[in-house]
């Protein structure tokens, strides 16, 4: 019977999706400063809260939302060749990245009591890899990355994948992630969004697009879990 219980409690926890950067790992302004380079390396000078501001889209879309800064038609040659420009510049960026303060924790906390955790990030596999290392993400733990989805955020093609990798309920889930389009995809895709300060938005803007809860950073989360309905 006290199996039962057990078994019972675990069925009715949520699972949790995770965004990458900026959630888990302190990425963010290494993105914003590829990006920076990537622009100016095409002659594109823009300020860097210009770039921010878009962090956290999907690639193509944040490429083709830089350049329209500018005023400019916008070829899918110039978007392709911007994204090839960061993925370089950021390769040499990422040694600097660190994971956020409690995210290895939380992360081995949920897996200790059989919370299903995934993550869905709007990156590339080839710049989520070394993150993901610093994560001590196991082979086990599904990884949804843009290689394996049509549309990335603020679509929520990313997130759905997640769950259907977990084999759970996308509306029994909560997405966590940092930006504006985290939480615009999670609402599209009819989860529950919980947003983190960890990525430079501010909290209103968080709760604008659809937070539940904000928090400061992993850590932040992993203390109040119970708000989100998991139990330490």
């Amino acid at each position: 019977m006290a199996q039962k219980r057990k078994d019972a409690a675990r069925e009715n926890r949520p699972a949790v999706l995770f965004d990458l950067d900026g959630t888990l790992v302190d990425s963010v302004y290494q993105h914003v400063l590829a990006w920076r380079e990537a622009l100016e390396r095409c002659g594109i000078e823009l300020a860097v809260w210009r770039i921010h501001r878009r962090v956290g889209m999907s690639g193509g879309l944040l490429a083709n939302a830089l350049l329209r800064e500018t005023g400019q038609p916008v070829t899918t040659e110039q978007i392709a060749q911007l994204q090839r420009f960061h993925a370089e510049a950021y390769g040499r960026l990422a040694v600097q990245v660190r994971a956020l303060p409690g995210a290895r924790e939380l992360l081995a906390f949920l897996t200790r009591i059989h919370v299903p955790w995934a993550i869905a990030t709007s990156g590339w596999m080839n710049s989520a890899g070394p993150a993901l290392k610093l994560l001590e993400v196991g082979a086990e733990i599904p990884v949804i990355t843009r290689d394996q989805v049509e549309h990335a955020k603020p679509d929520p093609d990313l997130f759905l994948a997640a769950a259907a990798r977990l084999k759970v309920d996308i509306h029994e889930s909560i997405v966590v992630g940092d930006s504006v389009w985290d939480l615009l995809a999670a609402q599209r895709a009819r989860a529950l969004g919980v947003g983190l300060l960890s990525g430079g938005y501010g909290e209103d803007e968080l709760e604008r697009a659809g937070a539940y809860r904000v928090y400061q950073d992993p850590f932040d989360l992993f203390q109040h879990l119970d708000e989100i309905g998991i139990r330490k």
